[in-house]
């Protein structure tokens, strides 16, 4: 699907209705995929898990990563321009509200982590808690630093408390669902109905987290993969003048203040056609017009829409990974009696573990990134 769709522009390329269509043919074809699938030899899919899933899955990691960082500082900017373009303070205090929960979110998991998963033989734990903990200072520290709001002024603690607090729900999830040797490192290892829950909720929120993800990054993809034939806006020339009116034009004119309807407005005027002529110019209108909707990609795509297969693609080997346990395929048979009641559980590997935790590592030096690039390339990021 993606490869067929490269070089789209507008809806005008018949091409876009294999994206905006078929929707028949697509279900029906999706349902023979299914079905096929199951007579593909295990030795492709071992393939496919072990190289192509990984690496895929790896990708949509990262772009989910940039995709948080780039939500927390749009918020945070949403809220101060609504709250310097309002006469109430209401978003003052949504912004304000928002941070503090997300700072109290990120200690009060923090000091239940020390609480329940940091006992005497948990080194390992002690570190992923304490680490987690000390970068999180670290970027509230960095986000209301001097030199950093002076090249960002919009930098603040809104920001930095939402990627505290996805971080350390990395830690939770990484430490918590990962089954180590003694009780006092994971006390939900026994716990059948705090477990149960614990699958749930964490189910929930992942495949909610991919949802939002995949949805972003694909209909964001000019954000991410540039837009080189900058549609949308035409910049004037500057003349000597200098005049700071004129810069990017946004807007296009109407039907009425086009060159060429003023051209059949004066030949109209001059009896040299008829009036009906002004009216043609609307049929081209018309065909984009179904029913009671209007065809707004027109003149160009709101997306890029190869960049959306090619997310949902990687989205999916990443769900592929996390329900393989980050193919941690057992090569040998299960041995003794197995209980056909046990549960089968996602991410209790040592693999799914670090995944988390290195996630929450990357996402940190992201944000840090972020927060120092202005600083340290102060030419290019001088608009901020």
């Amino acid at each position: 699907m993606g490869l067929s769709l490269i070089g789209i522009k507008d809806t005008r390329d018949k091409r876009a209705a294999i994206q905006n269509g078929w929707w028949g043919p697509k279900v029906l074809l999706w349902l023979i995929l299914i079905g096929v699938s199951f007579f593909i030899p295990n030795g492709f899919f071992m393939f496919w898990g072990n190289y192509v899933a990984l690496i895929g899955a790896t990708i949509f990691i990262l772009l989910g990563l940039v995709l948080l960082i780039d939500f927390a500082h749009s918020w945070s900017e949403m809220c101060l321009e609504n709250w310097e373009n309002s006469s109430s303070n209401f978003w003052q205090w949504i912004l304000i509200l928002s941070t503090a929960g997300m700072y109290v979110f990120t200690f009060t998991l923090t000091g239940l982590l020390y609480a329940y998963f940091a006992g005497a033989d948990c080194t390992l734990n002690r570190f992923f808690i304490s680490f987690n903990l000390a970068l999180c200072v670290l970027i509230t520290m960095l986000c209301v630093h001097p030199t950093v709001q002076e090249h960002n002024p919009r930098s603040g603690l809104a920001q930095a408390g939402m990627v505290a607090a996805y971080c350390t729900y990395l830690i939770v999830s990484a430490i918590s669902n990962h089954t180590h040797e003694t009780l006092s490192c994971n006390p939900l290892r026994n716990g059948k109905g705090t477990r149960k829950a614990v699958v749930v909720f964490g189910g929930i929120f992942t495949f909610l987290a991919i949802a939002y993800s995949t949805t972003r990054a694909a209909t964001q993809s000019r954000a991410l993969v540039g837009n080189k034939g900058k549609k949308g806006r035409v910049e004037l020339p500057e003349d000597e003048g200098g005049h700071s009116e004129l810069g990017y034009v946004t807007t296009q004119p109407s039907r009425m203040e086009s060159p060429r309807y003023q051209a059949l407005l004066a030949a109209v005027e001059a009896g040299a056609i008829p009036e009906s002529a002004l009216h043609e110019e609307d049929s081209d209108d018309e065909d984009d017009i179904v029913g009671e909707t209007r065809d707004d990609e027109r003149t160009g795509t709101r997306y890029n829409y190869s960049w959306f297969h090619v997310i949902f693609a990687i989205a999916a080997m990443y769900v592929a990974m996390l329900l393989t346990d980050w193919n941690v395929v057992s090569k040998h048979p299960i041995t003794g009696t197995v209980d056909p009641d046990s549960d089968v559980y996602i991410g209790r590997s040592e693999v799914a573990m670090w995944m988390r935790v290195v996630s929450s590592w990357v996402c940190m030096l992201l944000y840090i990134w972020s927060l120092l690039a202005p600083v340290m390339m102060p030419d290019r990021f001088g608009d901020l």
